[in-house]
């Protein structure tokens, strides 16, 4: 088991917890353990398995698979940080593999309680657990400054979501950041769009900054410098960056990050993001060491008279495989114990169990 403890505010119940993380190309599970000490409640995380999604016929298989390997006990609660929004019974998101029905997968895993929150809502939860130790501070002020923090993360899609501390408890505004019009600047900016356009007309954020975005992004570099491609994933995009082995793969991530960087410094002007910001998802490790020699910083900060309000928000990178399930477990706890009317959440209860959205 995880020795590290994550603390909570909330009193928190004695029974375990299944809580994962599950987004378009992996799902991460891991069973959750309360602690109760002398210096109050908490939780730890026991077993852990990330499994891609591509390798299961459904979410509830993927569950199933996890239970019967490492749950010994019985356990009738779960928390799923799921990317994309409830609409009644269902999930939206055109990223995962699946359709997902909550009513279903409760049904198909005999749960009494199943909640359900938005993968970076959670994330923003477990962003209170984040010490600078784990994160890699790329730009701004190192101290911590009061006032409302903002998460991003490129993985399959691009996820965001916005963390405000009020009365020792979090408010969380998950968004669809990766679904509104991405905006160009650079006059090559501009061509690229041009060319994602002959696709489709409306070019999401999340066309070009997201690992799907990255391919995306090369093959219309591709097309407009007529080149042969050598790359054909994210992973191998970046490494070849990385390398220094594909002159085109070189230019895609350098043109990623300064996008990245624009965007970024637009979400932080519409959301106050005072705070500071962490960028998460599974996109950036894999080109942090380009994207620290980017024009990354230089492009979040190019927004004329607002240059030195964003010159004071700290920008930290986390690297932590286990951030969504750590959030997972948080948001629930705290939905049980007084947060679910400052979050907004939904409860419903149907014949004896309980299923709860955010």
């Amino acid at each position: 088991m995880n020795e590290n403890r994550y603390r909570i505010a909330s009193r928190v119940a004695g029974q375990p917890l299944i809580a994962a993380d599950v987004g378009g190309t992996h799902a991460r599970i891991a069973s959750i353990v309360p602690v109760a000490d002398d210096r109050g409640s908490a939780f730890a995380i026991g077993d852990y398995c990330k499994y891609a999604c591509a390798d299961f016929p459904s979410l509830a298989a993927i569950i199933q698979s996890f239970r019967s390997s490492y749950v010994r006990t019985p356990v009738s609660s779960a928390a799923l940080a799921i990317a994309g929004f409830v609409v009644d019974d269902a999930v939206v998101n055109v990223n995962l593999p699946w359709p997902v029905s909550i009513s279903d997968l409760r049904t198909r895993l005999d749960l009494d309680d199943l909640a359900v929150v938005n993968d970076f809502k959670a994330v923003a939860y477990a962003v209170g657990h984040v010490d600078d130790a784990s994160a890699l501070l790329l730009g701004g002020p190192a101290e911590h400054r009061p006032g409302p923090m903002l998460v991003v993360g490129p993985g399959t899609g691009l996820g965001g979501a916005v963390h405000i501390a009020q009365d020792g408890r979090p408010v969380i505004l998950a968004t669809e950041v990766g679904q509104a019009t991405l905006a160009a600047t650079t006059d090559f900016e501009f061509e690229v769009l041009g060319e994602l356009r002959k696709r489709s007309p409306r070019v999401l954020i999340e066309h070009v900054l997201s690992g799907t975005g990255l391919t995306n992004l090369y093959a219309a570099i591709r097309a407009l410098r007529g080149a042969s491609p050598l790359a054909q994933t994210p992973a191998q995009i970046s490494a070849a960056a990385l390398a220094g082995s594909d002159a085109l793969a070189s230019e895609t991530v350098e043109v990623f990050c300064g996008w990245f960087g624009s965007v970024l410094g637009d979400l932080a002007l519409l959301y106050g993001a005072q705070g500071g910001i962490y960028l998460a998802g599974g996109v950036l490790p894999q080109m942090k060491e380009l994207l620290v020699r980017s024009r990354f910083i230089e492009r979040f900060l190019d927004k004329g008279a607002m240059r030195e309000a964003l010159a004071r928000t700290s920008i930290r990178l986390v690297d932590h495989a286990q951030l969504g399930v750590i959030g997972a477990a948080s948001w629930y706890f705290d939905r049980d114990n007084g947060g679910r009317r400052a979050a907004g959440a939904v409860a419903t209860e149907r014949t004896g169990t309980k299923t709860t959205t955010d």
